[in-house]
């Protein structure tokens, strides 16, 4: 028997970056969810990518900094984290039939060679965004980036977090709770595997230190794994890998990816350090914050962020220049450039997380108003004969809808039968005939039809029509 390692080599899509990305992305881990796969806790290798929508978006170019929250983005964030993860090792906590195939897809050799040749695709699509309005420093030494940091710590630490005051703020805290939990799961492990993978190598001549650094910096999430399960188990979650794959934010997986990006593409070790500083930092900042959020919205066990190391400014001072007063002294300016880059572009990603999860739980806590503006929407198109784009749907039982966002407003108009529409585990909104909801441009959601078959209308709400309406 052949070792499904050794396994030929696949025939190759040919150069359309498309065509690459629709080959990788055809792999059975990354099919279409099941109406039973709104979670899979029991399978780290199933994590459905919605392939069926690559027919129509494209990958071919650099995405728009404005596009960032949109479809190609979270379909492209979800094949790259699966890109990465490869080099990871998951282990199913039971074996079962599919999921020994699903994992055997995985790992496959062809999976290995797609992979690779789908990945600067999707890092190209995905990240040239970041150099558009990137503001270097004025001299690149490492007083300057030692200045913009401790700039940065400072407005950071009097600013408030719009997404955990979101959390707050809603009516349903539990559930709002939930997928704020859900996020960091996203994200947390990602960014903590990407160090350990950086501390792999040798390096000692150019930076004595490093090493023991990143090895220190890893082991602290390893020792914190039994008390990172007890923080997840306050929302009824486990730890298994993409056990909640559907429920991630798209900025919450790019936030792990980026520091994916800088670790595994090893010419960019100066940024690498400066997304780890930054991750660093906001976790100093946000560790109180997301225990009190947990606490009162979960009553959550939330001993694993007492051992979240916390950096004040003399601590921030110290490790940068720890960092890169060695490196900059062989290499020169470029390390300081390349550290700036890699910190700003980490605080840029969590800018857009924060904005991007305060909307998502205002709007999920919000489905009854979004139902009421529904109806006054379908009411003036049709007191004013106003004819928009519609797509219409037929779909039979049990069929379901990957988790997806749209880029434009819609519309979900039921005309017959019954769906269940979700956005998060803790519960399913139930759709029947007649009823109308409302969602905005690049909001996360799924549905599973439960009648014997569904049909219902999703007319496309422009901007401005939208504002004028409402």
């Amino acid at each position: 028997m052949t070792s499904p390692s050794l396994s030929a080599v696949p025939a190759l899509p040919g150069d359309d970056p498309n065509a690459v990305v629709k080959a990788f992305a055809a792999n059975r881990a990354f099919r279409a969810a099941e109406w039973a796969e709104l979670t899979t806790e029991d399978n780290p290798y199933r994590r459905p990518v919605r392939p069926d929508d690559l027919a129509w978006l494209d990958y071919s170019g650099a995405m728009p900094a404005a596009d960032a929250l949109k479809l190609s983005g979270l379909l492209g964030h979800r094949m790259l984290r699966n890109v990465y993860d490869l080099d990871a090792l998951y282990v199913a906590p039971a074996p079962k039939p599919a999921v020994t195939a699903d994992q055997e897809a995985f790992y496959s050799q062809e999976n290995r060679v797609l992979s690779a040749l789908a990945k600067p695709i999707l890092e190209h699509h995905l990240f040239t965004f970041l150099e558009e309005g990137r503001t270097p420093l004025e001299r690149p030494t490492v007083a300057a980036a030692t200045g913009h940091v401790l700039s940065s710590f400072e407005q950071r630490a009097a600013a408030p977090n719009r997404a955990l005051d979101a959390v707050l703020k809603t009516a349903g805290k539990r559930e709002a709770g939930t997928f704020l939990m859900l996020q960091l799961s996203a994200f947390l492990p990602a960014m903590n595997t990407a160090v350990g993978r950086a501390a792999l190598g040798e390096y000692e001549l150019a930076a004595t230190s490093l090493r023991p650094f990143l090895l220190d910096e890893y082991r602290s999430w390893v020792n914190s794994s039994a008390a990172y399960g007890k923080l997840l188990a306050g929302a009824d979650l486990k730890t298994s890998a993409a056990a909640y794959w559907q429920l991630y934010l798209g900025t919450s997986l790019a936030r792990g990816n980026h520091l994916h990006h800088l670790a595994v593409n090893r010419e960019n070790l100066f940024a690498f350090l400066g997304a780890l500083v930054h991750k660093k930092m906001d976790e100093s900042l946000t560790r109180d914050r997301f225990a009190h959020v947990f606490a009162t919205s979960l009553t959550a066990d939330t001993g694993y962020f007492d051992g979240v190391g916390t950096v004040a400014e003399d601590g921030l001072r110290e490790l940068v220049e720890r960092l890169l007063t060695p490196l900059a002294a062989v290499h020169g300016d470029r390390v300081v450039q390349e550290f700036h880059r890699g910190f700003t572009d980490a605080a840029r990603y969590a800018e857009l997380w924060e904005a991007d999860l305060e909307t998502q739980v205002t709007w999920a806590d919000s489905i009854q108003e979004y139902q009421d503006k529904a109806v006054k929407i379908d009411k003036y198109l049709t007191d004013e004969n106003i004819e928009v784009d519609l797509d219409t749907f037929v779909e039979s039982n049990e069929e379901t809808s990957t988790t997806h966002v749209h880029d434009e407003h819609r519309l979900v108009m039921i005309e017959s039968g019954q769906m269940h529409f979700w956005n998060n585990v803790t519960h399913k909104i139930e759709l029947n005939q007649g009823e109308k909801l409302l969602i905005p441009v690049s909001r996360l959601h799924g549905s599973t039809v439960l009648s014997g078959e569904c049909t219902y209308h999703q007319p496309i709400i422009p901007d401005d029509l939208l504002a004028r309406i409402l």
